[in-house]
C-alpha cells in the first residue's frame, strides 16, 4: 500500500482511534470498530488509518522516544497528534494541516531518528522488559523474530469448507474486485491482497469464510480430527478453531465448544449458525463440574489455552504496551492447571493438542515437557511444531499433539 500524508479528517480519525487505544484501554480491534461505524469511510481510507495507527502501537515507545514524552504525557489531543506528527515526518511525508499542535522541527526529529535506529530493539519497538524476556527464551533467534513482529500483519482468511472450496471462493472474491491468492502448504488459507471491508461482503454473510490468520490456521488441522468424532475445544473463546474443527468434520459427530465467557460462547453460536455449522454444542464451564463430567468421553481435544500472545504482537501490539509482564507467572501457572485438570477429558487412544499464540518455550515446550513428566505412562508426544513469524510471515504459534496411551 502506498504511503501518503493523510488529510485532515483521516488524520483526525487516527489521533480519535489511538486516544481510544491509548486512554481509553480499548483494544485495537474495539477502537477500530467504534470509529468506522461512527464515520462514512472508503475501504482505502480504512486501510490508510490503519496501517498508520498499527505503525505507531507497534513502535509505541520507539515514536515516544523521539518526542522525548511518555503515554501518560500525550494524554491531551495535541499529545496524541504530535505522534501521528512524528510517523509523517519519518515516512518523509509532509505534516497534516489543521492539526491541534504546532508542526515539528523536521530537521531536529530526522537527526534524533537518525541515532535511534542504532538501538535495534528500539526501532522494532521492543521495551525492556520484552527484550529481555524474548533473549531469556528465545537467545540469538530472538532479534529475527522481533524485527518480524514489527511489520505490519498481512490479511488471511480461512475457506469454510462447508460451504465452498478454495478455488471457488477465489473467483467469488474476484467478481468483488477483491483479490487473492493461495497460502502455500495451509490448505483452507487464502491471502487478501486488496484494500476490501470483508464483513461487509455477501461472501461473509452468507458464512463462505472467516477471517484467520493462516499461522493459527494450521492449529485445527494438527489435531488430526474425523467425521463423526467426539471433539471438545475446552478454551474456545469466539471459536475461529472451532468453526474450523466443523469443517475439518464435514459437520459428522459432535464438537462440544466450552469457555468461561459466556458472551464469547453466545458469538460462537452466531458464527456457527452463519458457517452452517450445525454440530456444535456450546456449554459454559461455570463450575468444576462441567469438566468432571466429560472424563474420559472425547477422542479429541482442544486445549487452545491463555497465553501471552506474544507471537501475535504485530496484530495486537497493545500487549506490549499494557500488565502482560507483570502477568506472566500467573498465566504459566494457569496453563499447566489447564493441561493437567482438561487433559482428564480425554479418552485413552483419543488425541489432544496444547496449543497458543506465544513462540516462547516457558509456555510452549516447558509446558509440555512438565506435564509428560507428571504423567509418563498416561500420555506420550506424538509431534510439536512453533510457528515463527520470521519464517512464515504468519503469526507466531505452538502446537504439541499427545496421545493418550493408557
Amino acid at each position: 500500500m502506498k504511503i501518503t500524508t493523510l488529510t485532515p479528517f483521516q488524520f483526525r480519525l487516527a489521533t480519535s482511534v489511538l486516544y481510544s487505544i491509548l486512554h481509553e484501554k480499548k483494544s485495537p480491534d474495539e477502537a477500530f470498530s467504534i470509529y468506522f461505524r461512527k464515520v462514512n469511510v472508503c475501504n482505502r481510507e480504512q486501510a490508510l488509518v490503519t496501517r498508520v495507527v498499527g505503525d505507531i502501537m507497534r513502535r509505541l515507545n520507539y515514536f515516544l522516544k523521539l518526542l522525548d514524552t511518555t503515554v501518560d504525557k500525550t494524554a491531551s489531543a495535541a499529545g496524541i497528534d504530535r505522534l501521528v506528527h512524528i510517523w509523517h515526518v519519518i515516512n518523509n511525508l509532509h505534516q497534516t494541516e489543521g492539526a491541534r499542535t504546532e508542526p515539528l522541527n523536521v530537521a531536529e526529529i530526522k537527526l534524533l531518528n537518525h541515532e535511534l535506529k542504532k538501538n535495534k530493539a528500539l526501532v522494532d519497538g521492543c521495551p525492556e522488559w520484552l527484550e529481555t524476556h524474548g533473549e531469556y527464551e528465545l537467545g540469538e533467534r530472538w532479534p529475527a523474530e522481533r524485527r518480524a513482529l514489527a511489520q505490519a500483519p498481512k490479511r488471511f482468511i480461512r475457506v469454510n469448507t462447508l460451504k465452498t472450496t478454495r478455488e471457488e471462493l477465489i473467483r467469488t472474491l474476484l467478481r468483488s474486485n477483491v483479490t487473492s491468492r493461495e497460502v502455500e502448504n495451509v490448505p483452507s488459507a487464502l491471502e487478501i491482497l486488496t484494500d476490501a471491508s470483508l464483513f461487509k461482503m455477501n461472501a461473509f454473510s452468507s458464512g463462505l469464510f472467516e477471517q484467520q490468520d493462516a499461522g493459527s490456521q494450521m492449529i485445527a488441522p494438527f489435531l488430526d480430527v474425523h467425521p463423526g468424532m467426539r471433539i471438545v475445544d475446552a478454551c474456545a473463546g469466539s471459536g475461529g478453531k472451532t468453526l474450523h474443527l466443523a469443517a475439518l468434520s464435514k459437520g459428522k459427530g459432535v464438537i462440544i465448544a466450552m469457555d468461561v465467557a459466556e458472551w464469547k460462547l453466545k458469538n460462537l453460536k452466531l458464527r456457527a449458525k452463519r458457517a452452517g455449522a450445525f454440530n456444535i454444542e456450546t456449554r459454559l464451564i461455570d463450575t468444576s463440574k462441567v469438566i468432571k463430567r466429560l472424563a474420559g468421553s472425547a477422542d479429541r481435544l482442544l486445549l487452545d489455552v491463555p497465553c501471552s500472545g506474544l507471537g501475535v504482537l504485530k496484530r495486537n501490539p497493545d500487549i506490549k504496551w499494557a500488565d502482560t509482564a507483570s502477568r506472566l507467572s500467573s498465566l504459566y501457572a494457569q496453563q499447566a492447571e489447564i493441561l493437567e485438570n482438561y487433559s482428564k477429558i480425554l479418552k485413552v487412544g483419543g488425541k489432544l493438542v496444547y496449543s497458543t499464540c506465544s513462540i516462547m518455550p516457558v509456555e510452549n515446550e516447558l509446558q509440555i515437557r512438565n506435564f509428560l513428566n507428571r504423567h509418563p505412562d498416561e500420555f506420550k508426544l506424538e509431534e510439536a511444531c512453533t510457528v515463527y513469524p520470521s519464517e512464515t510471515g504468519f503469526d507466531g504459534f505452538y502446537m504439541a499433539r499427545l496421545a493418550r496411551i493408557s
